[in-house]
């Protein structure tokens, strides 16, 4: 194993954060969710970190991993689609986003990000989630859950979601699921943030749950 990739597992290993990121598609938009705890291991670094990020008016990312590698790969996938937008006259599709990101990730493999990410957004051909490993494999699917808490999470999804939610639906269900990840994932917790993307634009909420 190169020096620098196993490097980088060992701080992996270590310094893990924990998290609780969701993803899910409506009928008409998209809900991420994530909560604000940030950790390193088993220390509380945080109460309010910020792992859910806008993306012009009709797309986001929920993220799980390093808040320093989040907030970075966040603000850069929103300067370059404010740039394709200003040179393109065209709103980027929610698949521009997901496979900006996607080669950002493997581009970097050899010195990665410590990131798992869902992009949802809405655009022409309508709702779309994605989500996307630490070294850039993309998947699009109806729902997903990333993070320490994904398992937790991703059980109360799968048990209730259903083809045709309501957007209102679907965040009910991605705090419900969140929900079940803080009962029993300790590194995930102190409130949900959360976006709900429509074709009206983004909706910003936070919810101070323990």
């Amino acid at each position: 194993m190169a020096p620098r990739i196993e490097h980088a597992v060992h701080m992996a290993e270590y310094y893990y954060p924990g998290a609780t990121a969701i993803g899910i598609k409506a009928r008409d938009g998209v809900v991420l969710a994530a909560d604000k705890r940030v950790t390193y291991g088993y220390t509380l670094m945080s109460k309010a970190g910020k792992k859910v990020f806008r993306i012009l008016d009709r797309a986001g990312i929920a993220s799980a991993g390093f808040i320093a590698d989040m907030q970075t790969l966040a603000r850069t996938i929103e300067a370059e689609m404010r740039i394709f937008e200003l040179e393109s006259g065209m709103k980027p599709r929610v698949y521009n986003i997901a496979r900006l990101l996607s080669l950002i990730l493997h581009s970097s493999r050899f010195a990665p990000y410590i990131v798992e990410a869902i992009v949802g957004g809405v655009d022409e051909e309508g709702p779309h989630i994605y989500v996307l490993d630490p070294l850039g494999a993309a998947i699009e699917d109806d729902y997903a859950a990333v993070g320490t808490g994904a398992q937790l999470a991703i059980s109360i999804v799968e048990s209730e979601y259903r083809n045709g939610l309501a957007l209102e639906e679907a965040r009910s269900l991605a705090l419900k699921a969140v929900k079940a990840a803080f009962s029993r994932d300790a590194t995930s917790g102190d409130g949900v943030d959360l976006l709900l993307i429509s074709n009206n634009g983004v909706r910003e909420e936070f919810v101070p749950v323990q």
